[in-house]
């Protein structure tokens, strides 16, 4: 499984990740049994460089690669970004369809073949492990694709990926590419083929398994199937279609399945982007039944309507409510059962003393509470400004104004704002105007409820754009949905202030 939520996931508008955040979902991953984590596009920017190096240095464990353009700035950068790791790899690209030859690379077929043994010799040259692809591949014409995967394989690639860019392809075309490549391409099969399906038409899972099929052994893929467009192939889907269906899919991962809800909850919390509830696997109605008749099924066996256990993949089953007369031991084996065991003493006492204010004002403390908790504790650890509480001191019709109580540098201060369209409106430019600028711009902010009832915590997000740079996501969750809000706003330029300070850096 080669995980690329950390670089192809994270090109998603609005889910850029800090380099703390970056590191956090690696050591997740890690974790799970991942065997390669796609860090990130060292490249691209000083920040990104930083993370990938950071995740080498840090990460035992998977092959820790780097995305590099077939270019030497790009490729020497990469490997000197994943050199501290204790298995680097670089994997390098270049287009290869008729349309981005001519339009985005303005190049001719042999100079692509050219640039292909050149980046894959140069790549080589620097590391064991090298994992090349044709982006674009399902566009390729088929001579010219058997013409530079071999020139891959002969300058050394150890690792040949075949993109569905554009996610074009349905499930038997891609077989039957995978098919042809094996029979036309001369040492093909002493590399490890890859799978990297795109899900524009919803069929990346498929295509990704028939293309283990046709003889792939690696699966590119990310948490929740984040990613370009409508997102890669999802790895929860594949991990589990793979072990429920070992009937017709003889093949295993190294994957810890009972680990996929924690990777897909600490992800949605990172970024912003929660699945929706239907959504296979970690979906939150995933394993719920509403129907009479299939409640009945259930009552009697699990198996009438469950073809897995909500339990091997993480779901778990309140074994010991939490409320407010549970103490410190309650609450840690509650982390423990949930698969957050592994929390620091810092982090624990933390999401402790929240836990304690929870329960003076909920009942029933829920696993979903207990989960909120815990990532807005990891998500606040390095931010500079921390919002506490919010209080609306008018509301009418001319507009409202609010009184923002907040953590500057480890000094508590108050904010107050005014706002033409209400309290939140109040509260957003408060923050903006003493911490942001007049060129940041909110384009999402949604709040939902945690879990059922009216006594629920409230869960933020936004997504603030500065000028032309990519959106950034914030999160925040509180008894109170303004307090939320305000958490997730100022999470979200606690993003924008780091992104400042690597760009004036560099």
């Amino acid at each position: 499984i080669f995980d690329t939520t950390l670089r192809d996931g994270e090109q998603s508008p609005g889910c850029s990740m800090t380099g703390e955040e970056k590191l956090r979902m690696a050591h997740l991953l890690a974790d799970m049994g991942v065997d390669i984590i796609e860090a990130g596009f060292p490249n691209s920017s000083p920040g990104d460089f930083e993370a990938v190096k950071k995740i080498a240095e840090e990460v035992k464990g998977p092959t820790i690669a780097g995305l590099a353009r077939a270019v030497e700035a790009d490729i020497r950068r990469t490997a000197e970004a994943v050199g501290p790791a204790e298995k680097p790899r670089i994997h390098t690209f270049i287009s290869t369809s008729p349309v981005h030859m001519k339009y985005k690379l303005k190049k001719e077929p042999h100079q692509v073949l050219e640039m292909v043994t050149q980046s894959v010799t140069l790549a080589r040259s620097l590391v064991e492990d090298v994992e090349w692809s044709p982006e674009d591949a399902t566009r390729t014409q088929p001579d010219f694709l058997v013409q530079t995967v071999q020139a891959a394989v002969n300058a050394g690639a150890t690792t040949i990926n075949i993109p569905d860019t554009v996610g074009y392809l349905v499930a038997d075309e891609y077989r039957a590419l995978l098919e042809m490549l094996y029979e036309r391409v001369d040492g093909l099969d002493a590399c490890t083929v890859s799978t990297h399906c795109h899900n524009d038409l919803g069929v990346a899972v498929a295509n990704s398994l028939d293309g283990v099929v046709a003889g792939a052994r690696q699966i590119e893929c990310t948490i929740n199937g984040i990613g370009e467009r409508a997102g890669n192939a999802s790895l929860e889907e594949i991990v589990m279609a793979l072990k429920v269906r070992q009937d017709r899919l003889p093949y295993w991962t190294g994957v810890d399945n009972t680990k996929l809800v924690k990777a897909s909850k600490t992800l949605s919390a990172i970024t912003g982007f929660n699945v929706q509830p239907n959504k296979a696997i970690v979906g939150a109605n995933a394993f719920a039944h509403e129907s009479g008749i299939h409640q009945d099924g259930m009552l009697k066996n699990a198996e009438t309507y469950e073809i897995m256990t909500p339990e091997s993949v993480g779901w778990t089953k309140t074994s010991l409510p939490l409320g407010p007369r549970s103490g410190k031991a309650a609450f840690r084996n509650k982390l423990e059962e949930l698969g957050f065991g592994d929390i620091g003493d810092n982090a624990f006492q933390d999401a402790l003393q929240r836990f304690i204010a929870l329960a003076d004002r909920k009942k029933q403390i829920t696993d979903e509470d207990v989960i909120a908790l815990v990532d807005e504790a990891a998500l606040r650890a390095n931010d500079r400004v921390r919002v506490l509480s919010v209080r609306v001191t008018r509301h009418d019709a001319q507009g409202a104004s609010v009184e923002i109580d907040l953590v500057e540098d480890e000094a508590e201060k108050t904010l107050t704002g005014e706002g033409t369209s209400g309290a939140v409106d109040a509260m957003f430019q408060a923050l903006k105007t003493a911490y942001g600028s007049q060129d940041v711009h909110l384009t999402q902010y949604s709040v939902n409820a945690i879990s059922g009832g009216t006594d629920a915590q409230a869960e933020a997000n936004v997504r603030l754009k500065e000028g032309d740079e990519r959106p950034v996501s914030g999160h925040g969750a509180d008894f109170d949905t303004l307090t939320a809000s305000a958490k997730a706003y100022a999470h979200a330029l606690n993003k924008l202030a780091v992104k400042r300070s690597l760009a004036s850096s560099s």
